[in-house]
C-alpha cells in the first residue's frame, strides 16, 4: 500500500500587525497620544519639545543677526564659496526622499508593510523640505529684495538672468516636490482626521478636526474619490523621487570642476537620498515606537524591511564611491586624479573616511539577521547613516573647492559659529514641527493599517 505523501509546509510571512490586535485597539493606540488632555501631556514629550524650542530659538537669533550683518558671518570664503549652506541644503532635501518613496512607490507596488510608517515618513518629508528651503532663501542676504529674483516673475531681466541654470531648475523641482508631498500627506490624513473629529471630547477639537476632515463621512462615494485621488497623487509623486535629487545633482555635474563633472551623480544622489531618508525615518521611528508603545503596530517585519532597503541603497552608494575613484584614475585627467587623491589623503581625509565608514561599512552589518532585527543595532547604524550622508555632501563640496587650479588660492575651510548655529537651528525647526505632529495628528495611518489586518480580509479563514 502506498501512503499519501505529506503536504509541504507553507511558510507564512510574519504578520504586519501583532496577532490578536483588534481594530478598536488600533484606533485606541494611535489616538491616545493625540487625545491626551493638554494638562496631562507626557513629561517626555514636554522635555523633547522644550529642547526643540531651544534650538529653534538659536535659529531665530542666527537669522536675525544674519539679516542685520549679512552672509559674511557665514564661512563663505574663497575658494570654498558654497561651503556649509549648500551642504545642509542637499542633506535636508535628501532626507525628504524617504517619505515619497515609502508613500508613493511602495504604494504603487502594493507593498502593505508601508502602512505602519508611511504617515510618519510623509510628515518628515514636509518638515525636511521646509528646513532645506531656509538655506537658498537666506543665502541671498536680503531676502525681502532677492525674493524678487528667485521667483519666475516678469522683470527687467526677462524673468531670470540665466533661465538655463541648474539653480533655476531647483526652484521648480523643490517647489513641485513640496506641493505634491503636502497634498499627498494631507489626502491620506482625511479619514483619520474624521475619526478624531467623531471622537472629540471638546467642541474646539470637534470644530478643528471637522474643518480639516472636509466633511468626510466614510461613504462609498467618499472612499472611491479618496482612493482615486490617492492613486493619482502617488503617480505624480513617483517621478519626483528620481527627478528632484537628480536636478540637485545637476548643480554639480553640469559644471567643469574636477570631482563634480561626472555622469554618475544623478543615480548616485538619488540612491544616497533614499539611503539618508530611511536612516532618519528609522532613527525617529524606533524612538516613537518604544516611547508610545506601538510595538504591536510597527512590527519587526516592517523595521527589517527598512533595514534591507538601507543595505541595498548603502551598497549602491558604496559602488558609486568606487566608480568615481576608478573613473578618475582611468580617465587620465591629472586634475581628477588629484581631486580624489586629495579627498582620500589630503587635509580632509578624516571627513572622507568618516563618510566611507558610516555609509558603506556600517550598513553591511545588516547582512546578519540578528543585527537586522536588533533594535539597539538598527538605531545606532541609522545614526551613523545620518552622520555619514552629511559628510558625503561636505566632502563633495569642500574637497572639490578648497584646492582649485591655482595653488596660490588654496585654503582650508572652517565653519564659523553662525554656520553651526544655523544648522542646529534648522534641526530645532524640524524637531519642533515633528513634536507638534506627534502630539496633535495621528502618527500612523489608521485607515490604511486596518486594511492590512486579518479582520479586513473577508477570506481570512480560507487563507489560513
Amino acid at each position: 500500500m502506498s501512503s499519501a505523501a505529506p503536504s509541504p509546509t507553507v511558510l507564512q510571512p510574519e504578520p504586519l500587525v501583532k496577532p490578536g490586535v483588534s481594530l478598536h485597539e488600533i484606533t485606541e493606540a494611535i489616538c491616545a497620544p493625540v487625545e491626551t488632555e493638554l494638562r496631562k501631556t507626557p513629561l517626555g514629550w514636554i522635555i523633547g519639545f522644550g529642547v526643540s524650542l531651544a534650538f529653534l530659538g538659536i535659529y531665530l537669533v542666527t537669522v536675525v543677526y544674519l539679516l542685520w550683518k549679512g552672509i559674511g558671518i557665514w564661512g563663505n570664503n574663497q575658494p570654498v564659496g558654497w561651503a556649509w549652506d549648500i551642504t545642509n541644503f542637499v542633506w535636508w532635501i535628501g532626507i525628504g526622499h524617504a517619505g515619497t518613496l515609502i508613500s508613493a512607490i511602495l504604494f504603487l507596488f502594493r507593498q502593505k508593510w508601508r502602512t505602519s510608517i508611511n504617515r510618519f515618513s510623509e510628515a518628515m518629508t514636509i518638515f525636511a523640505v521646509l528646513c532645506a528651503l531656509q538655506f537658498p532663501l537666506l543665502h541671498t542676504g536680503r531676502p525681502w529684495v532677492a525674493i524678487y529674483w528667485l521667483l519666475p516673475l516678469p522683470n527687467s531681466m526677462s524673468i531670470w538672468p540665466n533661465f538655463r541654470s541648474p539653480l533655476v531648475w531647483d526652484v521648480f523641482a523643490v517647489s513641485t516636490y513640496f506641493t505634491v508631498s503636502l497634498l499627498f500627506w494631507y489626502v491620506g490624513l482625511i479619514p483619520d482626521l474624521a475619526t478624531l473629529r467623531d471622537r472629540a471630547r471638546t467642541r474646539a477639537r470637534a470644530i478643528v478636526y471637522g474643518v480639516l476632515a472636509m466633511g468626510w463621512r466614510g461613504s462609498n462615494r467618499h472612499w472611491q474619490h479618496y482612493e482615486k485621488a490617492y492613486l493619482i497623487l502617488a503617480g505624480l509623486s513617483t517621478p519626483l523621487v528620481l527627478s528632484v535629487h537628480s536636478i540637485v545633482s545637476f548643480d554639480f555635474s553640469t559644471s567643469v570642476l574636477p570631482g563634480w563633472h561626472t555622469t554618475i551623480f544623478p543615480p548616485y544622489f538619488v540612491a544616497g537620498a533614499v539611503f539618508s531618508g530611511f536612516g532618519l525615518v528609522m532613527t525617529l521611528m524606533v524612538l516613537a515606537r518604544q516611547y508610545f508603545g506601538l510595538r504591536h503596530l510597527v512590527t519587526m517585519r516592517v523595521l527589517e524591511n527598512m533595514n534591507k532597503i538601507m543595505l541595498v541603497t548603502g551598497t549602491m552608494v558604496g559602488y558609486a564611491y568606487a566608480m568615481e575613484a576608478f573613473i578618475a584614475w582611468y580617465g587620465g585627467s591629472i586634475y581628477e586624479r588629484f581631486t580624489f587623491a586629495n579627498r582620500m589623503f589630503g587635509p580632509y581625509w578624516w571627513a572622507y573616511w568618516t563618510m566611507v565608514s558610516c555609509n558603506v561599512i556600517s550598513p553591511q552589518l545588516f547582512w546578519f539577521r540578528r543585527i537586522r532585527r536588533s533594535i539597539p543595532a538598527m538605531f545606532i547604524i541609522s545614526i551613523f547613516v545620518n552622520i555619514g550622508m552629511w559628510f558625503e555632501r561636505f566632502v563633495i563640496i569642500v574637497t572639490s573647492l578648497h584646492r582649485d587650479f591655482v595653488p596660490g588660492s588654496w585654503g582650508y575651510f572652517r565653519p564659523t559659529l553662525f554656520d553651526v548655529s544655523m544648522f542646529l537651528g534648522t534641526l530645532g525647526l524640524f524637531f519642533t514641527l515633528f513634536m507638534l505632529f506627534l502630539r496633535f495628528l495621528p502618527m500612523i495611518a489608521m485607515a490604511e493599517l486596518k486594511g492590512v489586518t486579518p479582520h479586513a480580509d473577508p477570506h481570512a479563514k480560507e487563507h489560513g
